[in-house]
């Protein structure tokens, strides 16, 4: 019997290739491969066609939060107050939402189209966006007995400070401590480069970050900048049984004022002929460095 050339094969294809860009976007979470790169051609389609796509106002105390990973880790804080639930069929499945009449909040229906309109073409939403209040307000006070924080001086970019997110929770540190200027409040794009680390630790965004670091030495805290150039390896500054790791932003690093607040200055050592890193990679690795110490 001869194949029918003419057959229908749009519900299979359509199939598999949801399947495939699940496959794909469980990928991007787990960083195995790249966000895609920028595509005008999508921003100008999801504008309609009238030039690049532009992102809607949001409202001082409103936040939207994507991606299947990020959702249902929001969903799951009971700190999070949630206004509503944008969602794909599929996405509900997912999320393992089965009535969504029995949520205290709104849920609504969507297709992607919708989403890529609200959110823009190149957020990777799987379909899902959560509109929230933002978390509460953390202050040093609130701490946890931790004996291991993190310092950001003035990283800018949302995706490095996502992605440091969630490093520090991996190393099972208190906080992440970084200043109100010059670095990014609560966003989708943050939280979705935490991939759920945003609600798994407190994101402390404090004025003085001079200040922050003598109140952070009066808890116990041995404070130590990373700096390329440091007199010594990270490795040897290590004091005490409370560590605070300071990382600079990419290019400018520490400002000098850190620079002369901190406990000690330190390097991380590199044989290879790169001698610097991302922020985020250099925590990761100063995080590991910062348990084996604590372990001894």
């Amino acid at each position: 019997m001869s194949k029918d050339p003419s057959g229908d094969k749009s519900a299979k294809d359509t199939h598999y290739a949801t399947l495939r860009r699940a496959h794909r976007d469980q990928k991007r979470e787990r960083g195995e491969i790249p966000t895609p790169a920028e595509d005008r051609r999508r921003q100008k389609a999801a504008a309609g066609g009238k030039g690049e796509w532009q992102a809607p106002p949001l409202a001082p105390d409103q936040v939207q939060l994507y991606g299947i990973h990020t959702v249902k880790a929001a969903l799951s804080n009971p700190e999070r107050k949630i206004v509503s639930l944008s969602a794909t069929l599929n996405a509900l499945v997912r999320l393992d939402i089965k009535d969504t009449e029995s949520l205290p909040f709104p849920v609504e229906i969507v297709s992607p189209q919708m989403l890529d309109k609200i959110l823009g073409p190149d957020a990777i939403h799987q379909g899902v966006m959560l509109e929230t209040k933002p978390l509460p307000v953390r202050r040093l006070s609130a701490l946890k007995d931790s004996p291991l924080i993190l310092v950001l001086d003035q990283v800018t970019d949302p995706h490095n400070v996502g992605a440091v997110l969630r490093s520090a929770v991996a190393f099972d540190a208190g906080a992440v401590i970084t200043t109100m200027r010059h670095s990014p409040t609560e966003s989708g794009v943050m939280a979705k480069s935490a991939s759920g680390a945003m609600e798994l630790i407190p994101y402390i965004q404090i004025t003085n970050l001079a200040e922050a670091l003598e109140e952070l030495h009066g808890l116990g805290f041995h404070s130590i900048g990373l700096d390329s150039d440091g007199p010594a390896p990270l490795e040897s500054t290590f004091v005490g049984d409370r560590v605070a790791l300071v990382l600079g932003a990419e290019g400018k690093g520490l400002r000098q004022k850190t620079r002369d607040t901190v406990s000690a200055l330190a390097r991380l050592d590199m044989p290879g002929a790169i001698k610097s890193l991302n922020v985020s990679n250099a925590a990761a690795i100063a995080l590991y460095a910062a348990r084996a110490h604590l372990k001894r």
